[in-house]
């Protein structure tokens, strides 16, 4: 096999066609040898009985009390090497009749059958045979025709395979030139699919769903570069700008205060953005690292919004937890607690003075469901889809102090613990995102 791996795999094809018939051939033509040699033998065993036949009564007592042959029983042709000879013997005794009577010729390849016959009281041993030279040259013959074929027929079906095997592998030519030609720019172009019921049309489909695969991550990491460049962007240029204008103007101590606190501010943000992308980079590459045990997240949740609470004071808000029942499941505590609080956060941000945000759980034998429900303005359908994506805001305007990404963290903090995030929400109503995760297997 080592041999046959720098070669194209059109050649491989064709050789290992050409083996393949090769082999047919030769099974073929053992299976052939073996029944003519069958027939032939069965032909000559045919002929044996019929010369055991001819003799068994060919011989009588002679006058002195020994054996003779008839006088109608003629002598085989003693030329030829075909011709039978027969002997006549009592049992365990010597010859007493053998026909030819020139000459013993049962040095050569002999084929022999034994008969025994009655003469009057007495039982005779017959022994008849004929050499096998004939049938040995015509199988020799047989060989001979075989051999002279067989090597023709692996060179044609070589030669056979190759012009098959360049039919069969020239879509695989046209799909790796145009493949070829599909670069970062031109991702939108595609392979095309001949046949996608057949093997080949079936990897057409595969590339074809690779090269989008590859155009998405392409186009969210074209998307990602720019709103992150952007949203470095603004801290960076309201620092620079805060700055100046500190430096330009004499202030003083309160109003440089007040200079230092808006550049903190910014700073607070651009951390806040930093942090994010960091731990959204760590889930995508797979780093993430995350200590699974059984959490209460019942007591998670109630941590969350003691935490937040202030920040619903603010607007009049008011927070509820249901039910008080410890509800466990395997997660790690901190990441699912930084999903919550975004969550939390969120409803928190986007509900109307005065509304009301509720975290109920329930649990199922298998899960476990942590629903955050507001009372905010919802979210239609054209948004629905892509609140999960990084620097994605259903209302720009509205986001200020944000930096896009808490409902992406969300996402993969809870993909990261084995769940997964939903959202139920209707236009002028209320959202509800809910995080199903598989309940802890644990006794606590």
């Amino acid at each position: 096999m080592s041999l046959l791996r720098p070669i194209s795999v059109r050649t491989r094809l064709a050789l290992w066609y050409g083996l393949a018939v090769g082999i047919a051939l030769i099974v073929y033509a053992g299976v052939v040898y073996a029944f003519f040699r069958a027939s032939m033998l069965e032909q000559l065993d045919g002929r044996l009985h019929d010369d055991y036949e001819a003799a068994e009564h060919a011989f009588e007592r002679a006058a002195d009390g020994g054996l003779r042959w008839t006088s109608d029983y003629h002598d085989p042709d003693a030329t030829t090497v075909e011709a039978p000879w027969v002997e006549v013997s009592r049992s365990g005794g010597p010859v007493l009749l053998r026909k030819p009577a020139a000459s013993d010729r049962r040095d050569a390849p002999f084929r022999t059958r034994v008969y025994t016959h009655r003469l009057g009281d007495e039982e005779f041993v017959l022994r008849v045979g004929r050499s096998e030279r004939g049938v040995e040259r015509e199988l020799r013959e047989l060989l001979l025709i075989f051999a002279l074929c067989l090597l023709p027929a692996v060179v044609f079906a070589y030669l056979g395979g190759r012009v098959l095997a360049q039919r069969a592998l020239a879509p695989i030519g046209a799909m790796t030139e145009r493949a070829r030609t599909i670069t970062a720019e031109r991702l939108a172009e595609r392979v095309s699919v001949e046949n996608p019921r057949d093997e080949l049309g079936q990897l057409a489909i595969v590339l074809n769903d690779m090269i989008s695969r590859l155009e998405r991550s392409f186009d969210q990491l074209r998307r990602f570069t720019a709103d992150a460049s952007h949203e470095l962007r603004t801290p960076l240029t309201a620092i620079r700008a805060v700055g100046e204008v500190g430096l330009g103007e004499r202030h003083d101590e309160a109003g440089y205060r007040e200079v230092v606190g808006s550049m903190l501010e910014e700073v607070d943000r651009l951390s806040r953005l930093v942090d994010g992308l960091l731990t959204l980079s760590r889930g995508d590459s797979g780093h993430l690292k995350l200590d699974r045990r059984p959490v209460d997240v019942v007591g998670l949740a109630r941590e969350v919004t003691a935490h937040l609470g202030v920040l619903a004071e603010e607007k009049r808000q008011s927070l509820t937890v249901e039910p008080q029942e410890p509800i466990f499941v395997d997660a790690d505590a901190l990441v699912l607690r930084q999903a919550i609080t975004n969550l939390v956060d969120n409803a928190i941000k986007y509900g109307p003075e005065g509304s009301a945000v509720n975290v109920a759980v329930t649990a199922t034998r298998e899960e476990a469901t942590i629903a955050v429900t507001d009372q905010g303005p919802g979210i239609s359908d054209e948004h629905r889809e892509r609140i999960f994506e990084r620097f994605y805001r259903v209302d720009p305007a509205r986001a200020r102090g944000g930096v896009g990404l808490g409902l992406a963290i969300a996402k993969a903090a809870v993909e990261a613990n084995g769940g997964r995030i939903e959202v139920r929400s209707e236009v002028g109503g209320h959202s509800t995102f809910r995080i199903i995760l598989p309940r802890s297997s644990a006794k606590v």
